[in-house]
């Protein structure tokens, strides 16, 4: 494993304790949502949702960007696409619906598309740099 994926790798595992921390958020909206409108309570399990996932294929994508014949800027968005998308589509759930009583997205709601084309420039640059490998 090379050093830059040992080095992401562990920040994005100690990412996951602030994930799991975030559930407590969730608990808390279950047991007492007063105040939050169903759509907040369903972009908080977004969030919370995709911030998880997001970071376990960062994990996973760290060990293919190692297999494949990429190098300079192409190795770095195919290494940091998913974990930076990681970042933009749960904040972009969490202040889209930012706000009491909101029942519709505000304009943070970008950050969820930026996230998926963050994340699909980095798939898709792994993917290619992978079969080309």
């Amino acid at each position: 494993m090379s050093d830059e994926s040992r080095i992401l790798a562990g920040t994005l595992f100690l990412s996951l304790v602030t994930v799991e921390t975030g559930g407590l958020y969730l608990v808390k909206l279950w047991k007492d949502a007063s105040g939050a409108t169903p759509f907040q309570i369903g972009f908080a399990r977004a969030g919370h949702a995709h911030a998880g996932v997001l970071l376990v294929l960062g994990l996973l994508c760290q060990l293919y960007v190692d297999a494949a014949d990429l190098s300079g800027g192409w190795e770095w968005v195919a290494r940091v696409g998913v974990p930076a998308a990681a970042l933009l589509m749960p904040a972009g759930f969490f202040a889209a619906s930012a706000g009491p009583g909101r029942t519709g997205p505000n304009r943070f709601i970008a950050l969820v598309y930026a996230g998926g084309a963050v994340m699909a420039l980095g798939l898709g640059t792994l993917g290619v740099g992978l079969l080309l490998a």
